[in-house]
């Protein structure tokens, strides 16, 4: 699968020009510090995120992207960094950027596309 890097919804994305993956706790509701002042983590879930970015594509490929990833929650098949393989989750997308740039003769870009996603 090394030629695929990554899928949504079973379906080849472009390659991102940049791709951080992250680890995220998710810690109970009562977490925090106590009167003795010791931090409690109270960890009960860990959720990966990925922040994706592409740069200089065009209209079309920016639109293939964006629709891809705008259902509410999606299945991205992705390389894990924790496990070292590829793995299938479901992840909802934050907010979406795609700055606009403009060159003359019908040669309109993105300057990028940028968002995270978040396991669910």
């Amino acid at each position: 699968m090394a030629e695929i890097f990554l899928k949504v919804n079973g379906v080849s994305m472009p390659c991102p020009s940049s791709y951080t993956w992250g680890l995220q706790d998710v810690s109970a509701a009562k977490s925090g510090r106590s009167d003795d002042s010791v931090m409690h983590k109270n960890r009960v879930a860990q959720k990966r995120k990925l922040a994706l970015q592409w740069k200089g594509k065009d209209w079309a490929t920016t639109a293939k992207i964006l629709q891809a990833f705008n259902p509410e929650y999606i299945q991205i098949t992705y390389p894990d960094m924790m496990s070292g393989k590829y793995e299938t989750r479901t992840f909802y997308v934050g907010d979406r950027s795609a700055p606009v740039k403009w060159w003359w003769h019908g040669n309109q870009r993105t300057e990028s596309i940028s968002f995270d996603v978040i396991e669910r």
